[in-house]
């Protein structure tokens, strides 16, 4: 079995002079870096836990690589399919709920993807492929609630 290791810098940049005195002594931004990468993702928590709503947050991050690792499967199994794929556009939705103590889970996560394909005989298998690409998905194989998908593919 093939080991991939990944590794990440998550550094805080919110000390605003007294540290975590309180809770509402600091800030929640930081940024992510990976070594050889562009400057980095400037995150901080959801503006519902003093985040600031201009950064990324956990939340979105955790969303935006579950829709995109479905694309990148869904597009290598269009290519493999001989299906054109010109245009390729997700909308991901997703429902986290919190629990009495402050703790919480995603419970729910929609795909939206609007796709553009050159032939229009190949919609249906095109549609077909995105649960295929679920199933292939290495993070959606890491999640233990349901990935719902609402394709809305067309033809050039």
């Amino acid at each position: 079995m093939k080991k991939h290791n990944y590794e990440i810098k998550v550094e805080w940049t919110g000390n605003e002079g007294n540290g975590t005195l309180n809770y509402k002594s600091f800030n929640r931004n930081h940024k992510i870096i990976a070594t050889g990468k562009y400057d980095g993702i400037n995150g901080s928590s959801d503006p519902s836990f003093l985040g600031d709503k201009t950064r990324y947050n956990p939340e979105d991050l955790f969303l935006s690589s579950l829709s995109a690792c479905h694309m990148l499967w869904y597009l290598h199994l269009c290519s493999v399919n001989k299906i054109i794929v010109t245009e390729y556009l997700d909308n991901a939705t997703g429902i986290m709920e919190e629990t009495k103590n402050g703790s919480g889970k995603f419970t729910l996560v929609t795909l939206n993807p609007k796709v553009k394909i050159t032939d229009l005989s190949m919609i249906s298998k095109a549609n077909e492929l995105h649960q295929e690409a679920n199933e292939m998905c290495f993070i959606a194989n890491s999640c233990n609630f349901k990935i719902g998908h609402n394709p809305n593919t067309t033809a050039e």
